[in-house]
């Protein structure tokens, strides 16, 4: 009997090996020719040795790249002084205000200004929440495997952003004072929040999913999406504070002597120390290479209010981006960027290289992928908003490599990241850029009926 039951098994094995192989699966020969094409020669032992103790970016760095951390530029825009993010994904939220309290200072002649970023996302994500409800309810008769009604619901809220965000925000609730609401905790470390907002959104949306089903009428409906707010409003103002409707604020010009002191509303300040038309008089730019160039852009529900403006860009060959950014510094004008920022990048030195590390030589192998090929496999997509600040040209007027303002707090660089020109090429995917440096022509795209991509597009990463 025992010989019976070990000729079963082996039999069923063999069995098995087979159906894996005939299926796909990996059979126990595979196994073995797998096995037998690891050397475990002396080389390998002595990688695989120093891989168990050092991480992979050490033992990848390129000793023979050219060094590119200096930060000579041909072109640079003065800083204003390095913020710091802390645990939050509001890269988007401090490059904007960085740009803006730039612009705010030069052009009032202001002693130092740092622009409260807990006040505006307070209300992003409360206008976030609002457009998560409306979608819900718009979409409320369609099943829950919809493939818009999924992605509501995988992405109700988040901290990440980016410019025309940003822009409504602004335009609507104005901006104040840092000092006028300061960080939280919560405003400082964001996940928990977040994750709480997310889950309370997640099961108001399936409340009102259950009474648009029952028949509620519209008015009901709308009573208790604003009631659903109004929790949300407490659990925010709760962790970040409750923002001010009016504060007062002593004026100093740039030698810190005292102007005056006023009652504003954070409108008000806005108009009166900024006064940009953040919507009308800057273009947002994209380079996106598997998709037709000098074309207008929009993404479905890539906005932070349902009163808002859909992220609509225009997508352009890389060498037409540097012209205007190039243009823009010239004029001594910082820019909103945003780019793939964790690939090849070398934390300690602040430098963003494609030279940095050689991973195809460390594992034998190669990583041949072009951007195009990257952003259609999900490999890399825009993460991470900053503000461009300089550029270095050699003597044809090319440029060489960037300078960018992060809001990481101070670091290499003084709390910069340089860039280099090929890096750029490769891992750059937005730029906002005042009209006044974008050609006739290329002004004339926002004329186009834009294409429409859907919400889950890869072009729709929030930078954080």
């Amino acid at each position: 009997m025992k010989r019976i039951v070990t000729f079963f098994a082996a039999a069923m094995t063999v069995a098995l090996g087979l159906s894996a192989a005939d299926n796909g699966g990996i059979s126990p020969q595979m196994m073995e020719r797998l096995r037998a094409n690891y050397t475990n020669a002396p080389a390998d032992r002595a990688l695989r040795n120093a891989l168990n103790a050092t991480s992979i970016d050490k033992l990848a760095a390129n000793a023979e790249a050219r060094p590119s951390n200096t930060d000579h530029m041909t072109y640079r825009v003065k800083s204003r002084g390095i913020t710091d993010q802390k645990s939050s994904g509001r890269c988007w939220l401090f490059t904007g205000l960085n740009v803006l309290r730039s612009q705010m200072m030069a052009k009032n002649n202001l002693g130092e200004l740092k622009l409260s970023q807990n006040y505006n996302f307070f209300y992003d994500q409360l206008e976030k929440a609002n457009l998560f409800l409306q979608a819900i309810i718009e979409t409320a008769k369609e099943p829950m495997d919809n493939r818009r009604v999924e992605w509501l619901f995988k992405n109700p809220l988040s901290d990440g952003g980016q410019y025309t965000g940003l822009s409504d925000n602004i335009t609507k609730y104005g901006v104040v004072p840092a000092e006028i609401m300061p960080e939280t905790f919560s405003s400082n470390s964001t996940s928990r929040l977040s994750n709480l907002v997310s889950l309370k959104l997640r099961e108001d949306g399936l409340k009102l999913r259950s009474m648009i089903a029952s028949g509620a009428k519209a008015k009901q409906i709308d009573e208790t999406r604003e009631k659903m707010l109004g929790e949300i409003y407490r659990m925010l103002a709760l962790t970040l504070g409750v923002p001010p409707t009016q504060f007062t604020w002593t004026r100093r010009d740039a030698k810190g002597n005292t102007v005056d002191t006023r009652t504003y509303t954070p409108q008000e300040f806005y108009r009166e120390y900024a006064g940009n038309n953040l919507k009308d008089d800057y273009v947002m730019l994209m380079n996106d290479p598997t998709r037709p160039y000098h074309a207008l852009y929009e993404i479905d529900l890539d906005r932070h209010a349902y009163d808002g403006q859909n992220w609509t860009y225009i997508n352009l060959p890389m060498e037409e981006i540097k012209e205007m950014a190039i243009a823009s510094l010239k004029d001594s004008t910082m820019m909103y960027f945003s780019c793939d920022v964790g690939k090849f990048f070398d934390r300690e030195k602040g430098v963003l290289d494609v030279d940095n590390f050689d991973y195809g030589s460390l594992f034998g192998t190669t990583f041949g992928m072009n951007k195009a090929d990257r952003i259609r496999t999900g490999a890399s997509a825009s993460s991470h908003a900053m503000t461009l600040v300089g550029v270095d040209l050699d003597k044809a007027g090319k440029p060489q490599r960037w300078l960018i303002e992060n809001s990481w707090g101070p670091g290499a660089n003084g709390g910069h990241l340089i860039m280099t020109d090929p890096w750029m090429d490769e891992y750059m995917f937005r730029l906002v850029v005042n009209r006044k440096y974008v050609p006739a022509k290329t002004l004339d795209i926002l004329k186009q009926k834009p294409t429409v991509l859907p919400a889950w597009d890869p072009m729709f990463a929030p930078e954080h």
